[in-house]
């Protein structure tokens, strides 16, 4: 593994109590940073901190990220703790169900659209004013490759999804003449619990989409992640990192 150096550097995952947001979380411990993990699921998260043992360097808060006034509360609390907030991973978010369009629950529907794009949004506007103050930061909003081209019978993740890169790009530009780097990445399919959301039959649609002929690994999504929220990442922002297996190549 090569190491990224985030010494100094606080960061706030959410959705961090398992699949690619542990994965991230670990990442970003090992490369220096101290964390704050929210996540609004108590149990998952509580077993999560114990998992990474790592003393003081890591807090973790129960927070539902399409709670406007819970998610103020969360950076107000990070702030007293550690101080500062570097940088935001906007990880958070769920498949729900595989239905066809016309077919879809409406509340199914909004319930994704509020979580996957609403929550990042809601973290976003909550650290930015911080970040601005201080001239720095860095957020990485994990998108999908189904923001990109849409999957059948997800068009509410799909459609979240491409908000999420389509708000990177806005934020980016907003952002553009300070020391902050706001960026996403459009991963394919991995093999976390959002799985149990899923059909067989759309897993193996997945799948078939990708030309490496396998899942991305969490540990791939976490290592992309942990360079976009390095300092030496100073240029680039507004952009869509591809982590698709060779699905989209734009």
């Amino acid at each position: 593994m090569n190491r990224i150096d985030l010494g100094n550097r606080h960061a706030i995952v959410t959705g961090a109590a398992q699949g690619i947001g542990f994965a991230i979380a670990k990442r970003l411990l090992a490369s220096g940073a101290s964390l704050s993990l929210w996540d609004r699921d108590e149990t998952s998260l509580r077993a999560a901190l114990g998992e990474l043992a790592a003393g003081d360097r890591v807090a973790a808060s129960t927070i539902d990220v399409t709670d406007h006034a819970g998610v103020q509360r969360g950076v107000e609390a990070c702030l007293k703790t550690f101080a500062k907030v570097d940088i935001l991973v906007a990880n958070a978010g769920i498949a729900g169900p595989n239905r066809s369009t016309w077919e879809y629950p409406v509340d199914a529907w909004k319930e994704v659209l509020e979580i996957n794009l609403i929550g990042v949004f809601l973290c976003c506007r909550a650290v930015l004013p911080h970040m601005l103050e201080r001239g720095y930061g860095r957020i990485v909003n994990v998108a999908s490759i189904a923001g990109k081209e849409g999957n059948p019978n997800a068009s509410a993740y799909s459609a979240s999804k491409a908000g999420v890169i389509a708000l990177t790009k806005s934020l980016g530009k907003e952002t553009a003449e300070t020391n902050i780097a706001v960026n996403c990445i459009t991963p394919a399919a991995a093999r976390t619990r959002l799985f149990e959301q899923m059909t067989q039959q759309h897993i193996e649609f997945m799948l078939s989409r990708i030309p490496r002929k396998r899942f991305v690994q969490v540990e791939e999504i976490a290592a992309m992640v942990a360079w976009l929220a390095c300092e030496e990442n100073s240029f680039t922002t507004g952009a869509t990192f591809d982590l698709s297996g060779g699905r989209a190549t734009y």
